[in-house]
């Protein structure tokens, strides 16, 4: 394997220097600020995650107000109260997209987070104890009983939520396998996963660099060469 610091180096080089590669390196709050999120914050972004899955993230975005009011601020309790008639009637409310199954999700996601929630005294809570070393179990826990919190909205949500952690997006993946690691171009398996995680864990004790800055760097030492001002839009929302 590379070690992490060549891997850097060729990033910076391809972004004009290091002051250059670290101004498109968010600030990082730490995993510990998760605990102050309150749970309809949490399911709110779960549910634009979800609804962004396959679609166009920006339309998402500018319609999310109207989703916020339509679903009653994300309020968990106040979900899980609503009659069937009230689930049945956003399937055809203009204000959001209507989608069954990714509206289903809304409510299925609104009991896991309340679930959660009553068990560790705040879903934020939970994710601000799970151990930041082990990021690919975290996804398996939103894998099996969320919904629709598999895969790479998973790895979104825990983005969008500010928890420190790496996503597997395409350049990624594709330097990860450049720097010598052994997974598959899809990386899905359980063994590629706790491969990468492994990996991870070395370069982060390496650098003392958050997984987020690991994840950046990777993803902009290889692939396309965005221009900066490219980088830094479609870097805003937390994407690689």
């Amino acid at each position: 394997m590379k070690a992490f610091k060549i891997i850097q180096d060729r990033a910076a080089s391809r972004k004009g220097g290091e002051d250059k590669l670290c101004s498109l390196l968010p600030p990082v709050a730490g995993n510990a600020a998760a605990a102050k999120l309150a749970d309809n914050r949490i399911l709110s972004v779960m549910s634009e995650r979800v609804f962004a899955a396959g679609f166009v993230w920006r339309v998402i975005e500018e319609k999310w107000p109207h989703f916020e009011e339509a679903f009653l601020g994300f309020e968990p309790k106040r979900l899980l109260f609503q009659s069937e008639d009230f689930w049945h009637d956003l399937a055809s409310d203009k204000r959001i997209v209507r989608n069954p199954q990714k509206i289903k999700s809304v409510r299925e996601n609104a009991a896991f987070v309340e679930r959660v929630s009553k068990e560790h005294g705040g879903f934020g809570k939970f994710l601000a104890d799970w151990p930041k070393d082990d990021q690919i179990g975290l996804m398996a826990f939103l894998g099996k009983n969320g919904s629709r919190l598999g895969g790479n909205t998973g790895q979104y949500v825990l983005r969008w939520l500010g928890w420190d952690g790496f996503i597997l997006s395409h350049d990624v993946v594709l330097a990860l396998r450049d720097a010598g690691l052994e997974i598959a171009e899809n990386p899905t398996s359980r063994k590629d996963l706790a491969t990468i995680q492994a990996q991870m864990n070395i370069w982060a004790a390496e650098t003392r660099l958050p997984y987020v800055h690991l994840s950046r760097i990777l993803s902009m030492s290889i692939g396309e060469n965005y221009d900066l001002e490219t980088l830094k839009a479609r870097m805003g929302g937390g994407s690689e």
